[in-house]
This record gives C-alpha cells, sequence and structure tokens, in this order.
C-alpha cells in the first residue's frame, strides 16, 4: 500500500513481539498484537520498523503438576542461530556505567514482497558488566530496578539506535504501551542538543509530541509502571533525572510511564471503545481516541478455513474485508472445514493427556493469561449447575490454557482450583488444562473449539484478540460485554453475550447469566446445528472480516500517522 507511505517511516516500539513460536520473546496479547501490527505492515508495504529487546532467556516455560502447581523454567533461545546481526550498535547509561547494546534483526516478510525489519537490542556483550549482560534476558523479570533499567534500554537505546540507523527517515515513533516512554526524553535530549541548550521549553516538548503516538493497553492505574524519583536518578544518572524535572515529565515526584508518554504524544489511543472511555475516566484531561485491536488474518486462519476461503473468496489475503462475504460458503463446507480443525485439536489432547476424546462433544475454549480479573473458573464456581447443563443438552469439554505471572499468587491460584473443579466432576463434564501455552497452542485452540469462553471482570478487559482469532475460524464467542466484545457481538447472531452491559463485575449474578446463556448455547449446538452453524459464518463474515490488524493499521495510518487527517473517536 505505497499510497500510504506519506505518513512517513514510523518506528514502532514495544517491550514484545511475537514474531514466531521458536521465538519466546512475547507473554501474551501484547505482544501477540505486535506480532500482528508487524505482519500486517508488511503484508500492506508499510514504511515501518520495529524495536524491542531480545529476551534471551524468554518469558519462561510453564510446567504444571498434577495438582495444577505452576513451575517456571527458563525458556531460552539463541538468536545467533536464528537472526543475523544488524551491524548496528548502540551505548546507554545505565547507574553510571556504560552499557554496550548490539542489535539483531529479523525480517518480516509481507505477502507482496515487502519487508519489515525488527532489531532486537542485545546486552550480552563482553565488554559490559555481568549484572549489565542479563538486563536484556528475562522479559518482565527481575525487580522495579531490573525493570527500569531495561525500559532505559529499550527506550532510550531503541531511539539511539533509530537515530543511527537514519533518524531523518522516521517521522514517526509509535509506543505500543508505556514501556518505551524514555524514547520520549530522549527526543527531548536530541532536541537540546540540536540548538546548544541545557533546558528544555515548551517549544522542545511541541516538537517531540509532533513525533510520537502512543497505544495505551491497561484500563486500571495499577497496571502503569511507576518508578520513585530516587530510583530513577540512580539508574538514568543525575543529568537525566534534572531533565525529567525541569521539563515537567514526573508525575507526583514519580516516573509514571503512561504519564511520560501521554505527556510525549501528539496522538493516544485505547484499543477498543470501551477502553478509550475508561482511560479517558482515569486519565482526566487527556484526549483517548480509540483504535480497536485486530488480529492477523493470514497467522490465525487455520488451513482448512483457509483452503476454503482461497476457493470461494478470492482475494482475501490481499484485503481482509473480502471475508464479508463469507456468506457465498455453504454451511456444509463451513461445518467441514471446522471438523478438520476440531480433528487436529483432539489429536493434540489425546497426545498430551493420553485420554480419548469425542470430536462430537461441545467443546469450550478459555485460553489466555491466567490473571485473577479474566476469571478463568467462573464456569466451574457451581459445578452442579453445570452437570444439570451437561446432562440437559449434552457433554461439555472445557480446554484450557494460560500462564500465571511468576508473582501472580491469585492466577496460580485459579490454575489449581480449575485442575480440582476439573478432578471432582463428572464425565458429563471435562476439563482440561493444557500446560505452556504459546503461538501454536493458540493457533490450534481458537480454530478447534467449538465455543469462545470469556468472563471478564468489566471493564478491565482492554480489548482482547483470542476471540477475534476463534471468529476467523467460524468459531462464536460466549462473552462478558467488554473489550473487542461491545463491538462484536450481535446476540445469537455472531455469538452470544454473558448478562448485560449493566453488569457489576458480581460473581454470583455473573454465573448466574453465564449458566443461563450456556443451557440455550449448548442446546442450539445439540439440537439445532444447522442454526449454530449459521452463527459460525457470520462470526466469520462480521467479526473475522473486520477485527483484524489490516484494518487498524489502515486506522492507525488515517487517524495516528497521518496527522493532518482529522481523527473519529
Amino acid at each position: 500500500m505505497d499510497a500510504l507511505s506519506g505518513t512517513g517511516r514510523i518506528a514502532y516500539f514495544s517491550m514484545e513481539v511475537a514474531l514466531e513460536p521458536e521465538t519466546p520473546i512475547y507473554s501474551g496479547g501484547l505482544g501477540v498484537l505486535a506480532g500482528d501490527t508487524i505482519r500486517s505492515a508488511a503484508d500492506l508495504g508499510f514504511p515501518m520498523i520495529a524495536v524491542s529487546l531480545v529476551h534471551r532467556a524468554g518469558y519462561f516455560r510453564q510446567r504444571l503438576d498434577a495438582e495444577g502447581n505452576q513451575h517456571e523454567e527458563a525458556d531460552g533461545w539463541s538468536p545467533e542461530a536464528r537472526l543475523g546481526p544488524a551491524g548496528v550498535s548502540v551505548t546507554v547509561q545505565i547507574e553510571g556505567r556504560d552499557v554496550a547494546l548490539r542489535a539483531w534483526r529479523h525480517q518480516v516478510l509481507g505477502d507482496g514482497g515487502h519487508v519489515v525489519p525488527v532489531y532486537l537490542l542485545d546486552s550480552d556483550l563482553e565488554q559490559n558488566d555481568e549484572r549489565d549482560r542479563r538486563l536484556t534476558d528475562w522479559l518482565y523479570g527481575g525487580d522495579a530496578r531490573y525493570r527500569l533499567a531495561q525500559e532505559a534500554l529499550l527506550g532510550i537505546g531503541g531511539a539511539t539506535l533509530v537515530r543511527d540507523l537514519g533518524e531523518s527517515a522516521v517521522r514517526t515513533y509509535h509506543l505500543n504501551e508505556g514501556h518505551s516512554a524514555l524514547l520520549v526524553l530522549s527526543l527531548l535530549e536530541d532536541r537540546l542538543r540540536a540548538r546548544e541548550a541545557t533546558e528544555a521549553t515548551e517549544d522542545d516538548l511541541a516538537e517531540v509530541r509532533r513525533r510520537c503516538v502512543f497505544t495505551t493497553h491497561t484500563p486500571i492505574p495499577a497496571g502503569h509502571d511507576r518508578f520513585p524519583f530516587d530510583m530513577v536518578r540512580d539508574v538514568l544518572g543525575e543529568r537525566r533525572g534534572a531533565l525529567l524535572a525541569q521539563a515537567g515529565l514526573l508525575y507526583d515526584g514519580e516516573l509514571n510511564m503512561t504519564r511520560l508518554a501521554l505527556r510525549g504524544a501528539r496522538y493516544v489511543n485505547g484499543v477498543s471503545i470501551r477502553h478509550a472511555e475508561v482511560s479517558r475516566g482515569i486519565l482526566p484531561g487527556e484526549t483517548v481516541h480509540a483504535i480497536t485491536n485486530g488480529v492477523h488474518a493470514q497467522t490465525w486462519t487455520s488451513a482448512p478455513f483457509a483452503e476454503l476461503f482461497d476457493r470461494h473468496i478470492r482475494g482475501w489475503r490481499r484485503d481482509n474485508a473480502y471475508l464479508r462475504y463469507a456468506d457465498v460458503v455453504s454451511l456444509d463446507e463451513i461445518e467441514g472445514a471446522h471438523r478438520l480443525a476440531k480433528a487436529s485439536l483432539v489429536e493434540e489432547l489425546e497426545r498430551r493427556t493420553g485420554e480419548a476424546f469425542d470430536p462430537a462433544t461441545l467443546t469450550i475454549g478459555f485460553a489466555r493469561r491466567a490473571a485473577a480479573y479474566k476469571r478463568a473458573d467462573l464456569i466451574l464456581s457451581d459445578p452442579e449447575r453445570l452437570q444439570a447443563i451437561s446432562r440437559s443438552t449434552g457433554p461439555l469439554l472445557l480446554v484450557y490454557g494460560g500462564k500465571a505471572h511468576p508473582d501472580d499468587a491469585e492466577g496460580k491460584s485459579i490454575i489449581r482450583h480449575v485442575f480440582k473443579s476439573g478432578a471432582a466432576l463428572r464425565d458429563s463434564v471435562r476439563a482440561v488444562y493444557l500446560e505452556n501455552y504459546d503461538m501454536r497452542l493458540a493457533a490450534m485452540l481458537t480454530a478447534g473449539v467449538d465455543l469462545w469462553l470469556n468472563t471478564p471482570v468489566r471493564p478491565l478487559e482492554a480489548s482482547g484478540t483470542s476471540g477475534m482469532k476463534a471468529a476467523l475460524n467460524g468459531v462464536p464467542s460466549l462473552s462478558v460485554l467488554d473489550g473487542w466484545w461491545l463491538e462484536g457481538c450481535i446476540e445469537g447472531v455472531t455469538g452470544w453475550a454473558i448478562g448485560g452491559e449493566a453488569s457489576d463485575g458480581d460473581a454470583g449474578a455473573d454465573a448466574a447469566a453465564l449458566y443461563e446463556k450456556l443451557e440455550h448455547v449448548a442446546a442450539t449446538f445439540y439440537r439445532q446445528p444447522e442454526a449454530f452453524a449459521r452463527v459460525r459464518r457470520c462470526a466469520i463474515a462480521l467479526n473475522g472480516s473486520f477485527f483484524n490488524t489490516q484494518r487498524m493499521l489502515v486506522q492507525y495510518a488515517m487517524n495516528a500517522y497521518a496527522p493532518t487527517l482529522p481523527t473519529a473517536l
């Protein structure tokens, strides 16, 4: 899409990026979104480069014992074996020491041959102090000081890298969440050097803002990284600490990475319409627009459905909006493609568990980060009610996946609860928790289950994207009305809602609403298969055609990357 090259080159910064399953430098939705964004940029011919850290030890490999206790292991990988050197090195001062960074280059090739380079910064160099060599090892690892040092390497080191690669070609810096917000400080330093000044003015800040856009993903204040000013001075140095204070870039006497990104960006957006509304509430006085997330259609459409689309909807790969015409595909062919995708999932379940599974069973998927507010065990809160639904409609299979952060005791407790509940349920309801949820397993689950479940506490789901992946494969959602589902749910057409928009997060009320709707959905699945197949097809046509990163990136180009154009929401 060369016509969009007028937006100028975009430098996309993200702490995590899901490039491919063999490169474990992502923890979940944020990284998967980043990878999908880059893949669509390559498909569209966007003039983009991306910057992240190499994370040699990965996030972590999850092992679950028989009781559901999570054990973490390093998920190391070798950039030397998979990537080529970028031939560029930079230096960032951390705690008064010069930390050298080399860059590895991963090339994302689009359908039309366009390449988006991804640069991964790496501090594991002999000339560095041993503690500094480990700074780019663990994704979201270590203590607050380690996190601040990592964010300095990403923001300041990444901005320096982009400058050394040819700063004049970059018109827009896109901060994907606040982890890279210190690039605002680095750009401000560049501006001061250019005019040989030591103190920043509003004109300097305005020039920095002209070059930055910021996407926030976190709908709760506690989710934003904050660092005490004493730590900031220790890690970044007195000079940089003084500049942050002089330029008014501190908030309540500390470094708040979200506030820094807000102060330094010309355009700010949330990742769904509802999330933008919530963000405006917790960030009073800030203008927060909405660009709803999407997924990379070619990556997340399973082979059976890709083959089906290739036969009936030619051009869907080049223009995902053509999926709107999925109604030309017969219901029998939709069901046939789903049976193939489900067979692959059943085979994987049997390989992992050593048990047999009936492909005719209504299979419900729930897989995402194991966090308390996502309520993975809400459907298990009344086992007798769940068994009664199964007896009245047909057997149920719940398939789970997802990692809890190593420090998240509540998330780990939920995994154990799923294990315990699954063991207590009778054969009519089975629950299976698959360990080490990753890109491969996500693709298999979102394509192979019959129904995608999402039960967050409202309004804490900023967007969510797993249900979008499911929709591409004709898998409808049963979800609380939050995040993207407020926009994607047409009741009984693209899926089903749990409760209403006024739901206040009361677990008892939400569980009752879930059971009531699940009984209806299960009855439809078993007794009205043609009606269920129509919902499958509408999920593709209405949700798959819209909730994709191709549409999302065009919205970024029109509203964020090209600042002379008017913005919408």
